[in-house]
């Protein structure tokens, strides 16, 4: 049994040095085919490196992307490997992304309005000042390339100083320090202009013309927020109201006044370029606390009162309209404003006639101040058309739709109240809380906008804002920009975001968007305008210092040119302004491959909320250039 049991041991022993062994036998040859392979490659590669193309860009990456073509980066010259396919069809013509070529204006641009050219206008009727309202160029007229500012241009003094102070090489243009030298409303210091805050019917300053005025109506308890200046000059007035939390749209026209509301912008006061002449002003109905005319020279008691009939329009129930200048109180000024008193006279009772038929009360003239306020509701109005035939109530147009809208002869009603003591549309907060309370046009439903969702909209916008400032340091510092632009503004929340920091928001409401909100943004105490951005701006090159467009691209796909709206930013931009573009991922490729020959820097990120979102957000820096100087070429 001893012996059985040994020579088992024996032979597991022998069994375990012959495993060893053949274990040994493979390692052995196992390395020495890595060694082989491991030469033969070092071998391979000592022939030359492999070939890459390091001149292809970002763009050319995207280029190949978008026409579906296998980017050709690696080439070995001793092995050219063949990756065509041979089961040949006809093969479609390669597709390449067209890159446009969108070059400087010539410096005579520098100042180009399309809307409101002097050359174009010249087509037009000059019968009560037609030719000054908006007539836009044609699709073969528009220009394809970028407006320059001048040569010399300077960043704008920052508010609260611009109000008092721009350069001249910003607004070069010394006319009306000559022509209005004797009503203080701009002088000329060496290398800047200097706005002591004086007008025509207030050569002491508006601070106290503002001060006489708040003596007769009050001023100062935040029930008036929102005001327009028609035929605003440098915009003084609306200026100087700033400071009393009150905001004003200022307008006037583009006409021998030259660059006054370019200088009312270089100031960092809210304005555009308008005129009262044959079509609604672009605002909504009830939109104003108070209206304020000052020696504007508009006709306002002729062609059946429309002037003044669009003026009620926009005036709020309960609202203002302040008069200075001619008529009021001619019999001190007629001989300064050289005309007969029968004249003044005749205008004077034009007036007062046809503010009677609007209802309105004349509360005081004192002085060279006359002020009317409308009525808060029409329930007397209506009954006193009995005694006034004309104008009747208008029946059939919307008061709200103001964009080419002809002026009518008809009252626009307000809406219906059950008592005589109720405000017509619901009664406003006083500012500043009318901001963020639910406005009369939301709660009413008229506009199936729910009270949850104007919240919800304040408060997404309050985090969208503060998303931007962590990547926009230029709109997280305080104080460096003051005029801003939200083309699509919705329900103005982006503006709301934004009342802490000493900017002012021109808010825009396209003609194309599904519901017209401009109304309910004008009743938080902001302001704006209606806007088709395939047509340009009735505004001056470089008024914004910041532009915000939210689905704007969107928005007008397959309306218009993309790179025609993206030019009209450009032309609008300020120098070294910023501009924030939320769209479509794929919507903000094709921007950002326009956007990249346009001097403009920018760079996409994702949504604030989550990278998944197709909804990404470009942030743009618009480069700081300008016309050569005057002895160069272009």
């Amino acid at each position: 049994m001893a012996s059985t049991s040994s020579f088992y041991a024996s032979k597991l022993s022998y069994l375990n040095w012959k495993t060893k062994k053949t274990n040994l036998f493979y390692a052995v040859i196992l390395i020495i085919l890595c060694s082989a392979f491991y030469f033969i490659g070092l071998w391979q590669h000592s022939i030359g490196p492999i070939q890459i193309d390091t001149t292809t860009t970002p763009s050319d990456v995207t280029s190949t992307a978008v026409s579906c073509t296998p980017p050709q980066e690696i080439n070995n010259p001793q092995h050219d490997l063949d990756f065509t396919a041979h089961h040949y069809i006809q093969d479609p013509p390669p597709v390449t992304a067209r890159v446009p070529h969108l070059p400087p204006c010539d410096a005579k641009f520098s100042e180009y309005v399309p809307c409101e050219d002097a050359q174009r206008s010249l087509k037009y009727d000059r019968d009560r000042l037609i030719y000054r309202e908006r007539h836009c160029p044609e699709k073969e007229e528009l220009l394809k390339c970028r407006v320059p500012a001048p040569y010399g241009y300077r960043s704008p003094f920052r508010w609260p100083e611009s109000r008092d102070y721009a350069w001249y090489s910003n607004v070069p243009h010394k006319w009306l320090t000559v022509e209005k030298k004797g009503q203080n409303w701009v002088r000329f210091n060496r290398d800047r202009f200097r706005f002591p805050g004086g007008g025509t019917m207030f050569p002491l300053g508006a601070d106290v013309y503002i001060n006489d005025i708040g003596k007769l109506i009050n001023l100062n308890d935040g029930s008036i927020r929102t005001a327009i200046d028609t035929g605003c000059g440098v915009a003084s007035w609306g200026a100087y109201l700033l400071s009393r939390n009150i905001l004003t749209m200022s307008f006037a026209p583009k006409d021998t006044h030259e660059a006054q509301v370019q200088f009312a912008l270089e100031r960092g006061v809210p304005a555009l370029i308008g005129v009262i002449a044959s079509i609604r002003l672009p605002y909504p109905s009830r939109a104003f606390d108070m209206a304020h005319c000052s020696r504007c020279l508009i006709p306002w008691s002729q062609y059946d009162g429309q002037y003044l009939i669009e003026v009620d329009r926009i005036l709020r129930p309960g609202g203002y309209w302040i008069l200075s200048g001619p008529p009021v109180n001619w019999e001190k000024h007629y001989r300064g404003w050289n005309r007969t008193t029968d004249d003044l006279q005749e205008e004077q009772s034009g007036i007062k006639k046809t503010a009677r038929s609007l209802c309105w009360k004349k509360l005081v003239q004192k002085g060279d101040l006359a002020i009317w306020q409308k009525p808060t509701n029409h329930i007397h109005c209506k009954i006193n058309r009995n005694v006034f035939k004309k104008p009747q109530f208008c029946k059939a147009q919307d008061p709200d739709t103001a964009w080419y809208t002809k002026l009518e002869t008809c009252l626009t009603p307000l809406p219906e109240v059950s008592n005589i003591r109720e405000m017509a549309g619901g009664q406003l907060a006083k500012w500043p809380e009318r901001l963020t309370a639910i406005p009369p046009r939301i709660y009413s439903g008229s506009l199936g906008i729910t009270a949850e969702i104007f919240t919800a909209d304040t408060q997404l916008w309050k985090e969208r804002v503060a998303y931007y400032k962590t990547f926009d340091g230029q709109l997280a510092q305080y104080g460096r920009y003051r005029n801003v632009l939200d083309m699509n503004s919705y329900l103005g929340g982006f503006a709301a975001a934004l009342i802490d920091d000493p900017v002012w928001v021109m808010n825009v409401v396209p003609v194309e968007a599904q519901i017209n909100t401009l109304g309910v943004i004008y009743e938080r105490g902001l302001i704006g305008t209606y806007q088709n951005w395939c047509e340009a701006m009735s505004t001056y090159p470089r008024t914004y210092d910041f532009i915000h467009a939210n689905l704007v691209f969107s928005l007008y796909k397959d309306r218009c040119e993309m790179e025609d709206i993206l030019l009209e930013m450009d032309r609008i931009l300020r120098p070294e302004g910023s501009v924030i573009i939320r769209d479509d991922v794929d919507i903000l490729l094709e921007i950002k491959r326009i956007t990249d020959v346009m001097q403009w820097e920018s760079s996409i990120v994702d949504h604030e909320r989550s990278p998944h979102y197709r909804e990404k957000i470009l942030f743009v820096v618009k480069k700081y250039w300008t016309a050569p100087a005057p002895h160069k070429n272009s």
